[in-house]
């Protein structure tokens, strides 16, 4: 990747449910796992009262998104059925909707009919981890449905991935990746889409710094970028800790996203993540 000083622009607003979402600054998306196994906090929302009680506090804490995800997605995790992953979504997403009616909620799902039956019950965005390999027809229903869509970046499946980490030149390959996606989508009348170059999901260690550390050329594409970094293995393996104690390491992993053009910050810690975007904010409001 040569050339360090070319400007990009990105797209700055998404329309959700008929409201402008602003991203001239960045935001801040919680993360609300309602999976046993997640990497971090499997088990710890998965009935509608302790799902309630974490989204108020991640709602409290500044964030503006919400995103809700029932079917674990973490390295050779159990692949569960559509069924399943309904059961644990819809009763938790209906009583959100209930309780915080005006939350933005993004539903983490690569399933088309997950997509459309959680749209229809008032979530406001569909984050795909497999950017619509994983099911033919989400790139359609996306289309049908006209709500903002998040696409990741991934080889392989949750259960494959970690053997899928073969790249000549890994920035090159994920920028092309959205690019070929991002025109499908934009020819089916679709204009409201965020990437996410999926830190962690196929990719080492080593590949994981290096698409941090050109993550400014993905801003070519045109379209806000959204990074969960948020105690992965990258960092506290890295730092030789486990993901309880990377709180710090995850704070500086978002600094250096916000600095170099992420959008999005997807935390399981939103204060820490706030902070941050003050602190990057303010030393961009005196650049210039």
């Amino acid at each position: 990747m040569a050339g360090k000083n070319t400007v990009f622009q990105q797209k700055s607003t998404l329309n959700v449910r008929a409201k402008l979402l602003d991203l001239s600054k960045p935001k801040i998306m919680g993360v609300l796992n309602l999976t046993p196994d997640s990497f971090y906090d499997g088990g710890r929302n998965n009935n509608i009262h302790d799902a309630l009680q974490k989204t108020e506090q991640l709602l409290s804490e500044g964030a503006e998104l919400i995103d809700i995800g029932a079917y674990s997605s973490r390295p050779g995790a159990e692949h569960i059925s559509e069924k399943t992953e309904s059961d644990r979504l819809i009763p938790v997403l209906q009583a959100l909707v209930k309780e915080f009616p005006d939350a933005i909620l993004s539903i983490d799902t690569f399933r088309s009919g997950i997509a459309r039956i959680a749209v229809n019950e008032g979530a406001g965005i569909i984050n795909d981890i497999s950017a619509g390999s994983m099911d033919p027809e989400m790139f359609q229903t996306i289309a049908t449905l006209g709500v903002p869509y998040i696409m990741m970046h991934m080889k392989g499946t949750p259960q494959t991935m970690a053997s899928q980490n073969i790249y000549k030149d890994i920035t090159t390959e994920v920028l092309q990746y959205f690019t070929s996606r991002i025109q499908k989508l934009k020819n089916m009348g679709l204009n409201d889409l965020i990437i996410d170059p999926g830190f962690g999901f196929a990719k080492n260690l080593e590949q994981n710094y290096e698409l941090l550390a050109n993550l400014e050329y993905l801003k070519s594409v045109g379209h806000p970028i959204l990074v969960g970094l948020s105690r992965k293995s990258m960092i506290y393996k890295l730092l030789d800790t486990d993901a309880e104690h990377a709180l710090n390491g995850t704070t500086s992993a978002n600094t250096i996203a916000l600095i170099k053009g992420a959008k999005i910050l997807r935390v399981h810690d939103v204060k820490a993540a706030i902070e941050a975007v003050k602190i990057v904010n303010q030393m961009n409001s005196l650049r210039y």
